[in-house]
Parts: C-alpha cells; sequence; structure tokens
C-alpha cells in the first residue's frame, strides 16, 4: 500500500469516533447502523449488544460494509472512508479488553456504573478490510482510490 494512502486512511481513522456499520438481515436486506469504534492500525474494533439484530446479523455471515466520515455543508470538502469488511467476533480476552481500552471504556470486572451493559452482554467484534475506497472530494468531485487490503 503507497504510503501517502496509509497516512490518509489512518488520519481519518484516529479524526473520527463512529462509523456507519452495514451488515445482511437474514432476509436479504441490508441494515445500516451507527457505531463508536476503535482502531489498531487498519483493524477496526466495536462493541454490540449480544442480543441485538446487528448480533444476529453477523452470525449469519460476517461480510460488512461500513463508511466513516462527517458532515460537511462543501461538497468540495468531502473526505471518509468506505470499506468492504469482516466483521468477527473476538473469543480472546486479552484483545477484547485491548479493544474495550482503545474505545475509551474503562471497565474493571467490579464495579461497572448502572448504565453500562454488563460484560457478559456485549460482544467486541474485530473488523479486518479487504478493500478500502479513500473518498476526497478536494482532489475533484467523486475522486476515490481504492486499496484492496
Amino acid at each position: 500500500m503507497d504510503t501517502s494512502i496509509e497516512k490518509t486512511i489512518l488520519d481519518l481513522l484516529d479524526s473520527h469516533k463512529t462509523m456507519t456499520l452495514a451488515t445482511l438481515r437474514p432476509d436479504g436486506w441490508p441494515q445500516a447502523t451507527t457505531v463508536r469504534y476503535a482502531h489498531d492500525g487498519m483493524t477496526l474494533y466495536f462493541v454490540c449488544d449480544r442480543s441485538s439484530q446487528k448480533a444476529a446479523n453477523l452470525a449469519q455471515t460476517d461480510r460488512v460494509s461500513l463508511t466513516i466520515d462527517h458532515d460537511t455543508s462543501d461538497d468540495a470538502a468531502i473526505r471518509g472512508l468506505s470499506m468492504a469488511a469482516h466483521a468477527r467476533a473476538v473469543s480472546d480476552p486479552g484483545e477484547a479488553q485491548k479493544a474495550l481500552r482503545l474505545a475509551g471504556f474503562n471497565w474493571p470486572e467490579q464495579g461497572l456504573p448502572e448504565e453500562a451493559p454488563s460484560r457478559q452482554d456485549i460482544q467486541v467484534y474485530r473488523v479486518t478490510p479487504t478493500l478500502i475506497s479513500v473518498l476526497d472530494y478536494r482532489k475533484g468531485f467523486g475522486h476515490t482510490d481504492l486499496v484492496s487490503y
């Protein structure tokens, strides 16, 4: 991967905290939801409730699409990422704890605030990209650099 494109991707990942994640429902319709994410390099992590529709969708297929961007009224300033990826449940407790720390969740095993979900109710997912589209309208209307990963 070109180092300047990699830097752009990492800068965009660093400058945002939420993504729109599209999973596939059992009826074939895509379902897009907004989730908070953290990343370690090009690997993204998010957390969701184990009983959610999103978790059920991911149990059927791990293929997802996602976007990361910001709202702007200036079309020439649009920048963001779109990814085709695989989202898989993290089973290693050490990796799950690392992901929670990266996401800013500081949940010790005891003493969770009452409004926080219990650790048994959540699942951490690792998102591994396969194709990344880097959108940068500053380089021209609809300009996209495609990166296979």
